[in-house]
């Protein structure tokens, strides 16, 4: 696994590289899905596509359209599940977000890589000291 880390390092940083300037933006398609989606083909998987949607209603229905509730169980359809203590550089970590949607994260060693409330000018380095909903090993 060790070895595994560069690799991981220069996918996580390509992902960073193409949100790091995007501001979330629901019809322009920068969200965490999509840049969940773009991680994942950074790190060497095949995702399926995403629905087109330009609206967290839209989101609701593209989501409950993969037969999910939740982006966790979406998740969980796609990458093992792994505990808190085990993620490394370029998984997937899932946090509490708004009334609507968790918001997903990459992990970036020690800090996530994701859309702040405050500033969704692009993904940025958070500091999460609340609750991990959930992380996968990508």
């Amino acid at each position: 696994m060790k070895s595994d880390l560069p690799r991981r390092a220069a996918a996580t940083r390509k992902t960073l590289d193409k949100y790091r300037a995007k501001p979330f933006d629901w019809r322009k398609r920068a969200t965490c899905i999509h840049l969940a989606r773009t991680h994942l083909r950074n790190m060497g998987h095949k995702p399926p596509a995403i629905p087109d949607f330009r609206s967290p209603v839209g989101a609701r229905t593209a989501l409950a359209g993969t037969g999910h509730a939740d982006l966790a169980g979406l998740l969980d359809s796609l990458l093992p599940r792994i505990g808190a203590a085990e993620i490394l550089v370029g998984d997937l970590v899932l946090i509490p977000g708004d009334d609507l949607f968790d918001c997903i994260c990459v992990s970036a060693g020690g800090k996530l890589l994701g859309w702040h409330p405050d500033d969704p000018s692009g993904i940025k380095p958070l500091h999460v000291v609340g609750e991990i909903l959930g992380a996968w090993r990508v």
